[in-house]
């Protein structure tokens, strides 16, 4: 299976180098909410990659009855511009994922595939957090970095995660402050999809346009692994 890069973009002008530099899909949103529908539809007509457009109207991980029915409005604008999946996720005021917002709103969006973003970094427990969320349809992929803080923070705990279920492993995306060193951990864990965001940003500021020099040495280095890994697997006895 060929390991996905997905980098995170927020408008067209990003969209060149992630093309030039072999990401796999796009990730839209703009400082962590849905962006308008003119934003997303220049990056629709740039890329001609698989993009998932977020789903979130304000800076909580909480919604509304009225928000979700804009959500579902939203999803269809951006859906008919050609996305390929949003991204989305709802925890309550316990801090638990919101598994029945978060259903609703995949259930109203058949057959689109979806993201549960970092919200899930924010619960009190993540692994059954984790629970809650594998086998809700529709769901592809599961932003975190293992910690509110990222990857340095939360590295250890989600490589355990992934290794000790399969199916954690299958939806795991390691994002938030990624480092290249860490790649090989998670492949053996299981792990196929990753993703970039100031990573592949020249001195790491949401300011600068994705590079396409420094996506290309991601997607090397996934490449490389896959077939290490390929040549491993061929080779045992």
């Amino acid at each position: 299976m060929t390991t996905i890069l997905e980098v995170a973009v927020q408008h067209a002008r990003d969209v060149p180098g992630c093309l030039e530099g072999g990401a796999d899909r796009l990730a839209l949103d703009v400082d962590g909410r849905s962006p308008d529908v003119a934003t997303a539809s220049a990056v629709l007509r740039a890329s001609d990659r698989p993009v998932r457009v977020r789903l979130r109207l304000a800076d909580t991980y909480t919604t509304t009855g009225a928000d979700l029915t804009t959500m579902v409005q939203l999803a269809g604008e951006y859906l008919a511009l050609g996305a390929e999946g949003v991204s989305f996720g709802f925890l309550d005021a316990d801090l638990e994922v919101d598994v029945e917002t978060t259903l609703a709103l995949a259930e109203s969006l058949p057959g689109v595939p979806w993201t549960f973003h970092r919200a899930i970094d924010a619960t009190l427990d993540p692994r059954r957090s984790w629970r809650r969320l594998v086998g809700l349809p529709g769901l592809t992929a599961v932003h975190s970095g293992g910690s509110p803080q990222g990857l340095e923070h939360g590295y250890d705990e989600l490589v355990a995660l992934a290794a000790a279920d399969p199916r954690i492993a299958r939806l795991l995306q390691p994002t938030g402050g990624l480092l290249a060193e860490q790649v090989p951990w998670f492949l053996r864990a299981g792990v196929r999809q990753f993703g970039v965001g100031t990573e592949v940003r020249p001195g790491g500021s949401l300011r600068a346009y994705v590079d396409a020099a420094m996506v290309r040495s991601w997607r090397t280095l996934l490449d490389d692994l896959d077939q290490t890994e390929a040549h491993d697997r061929r080779v045992e006895p």
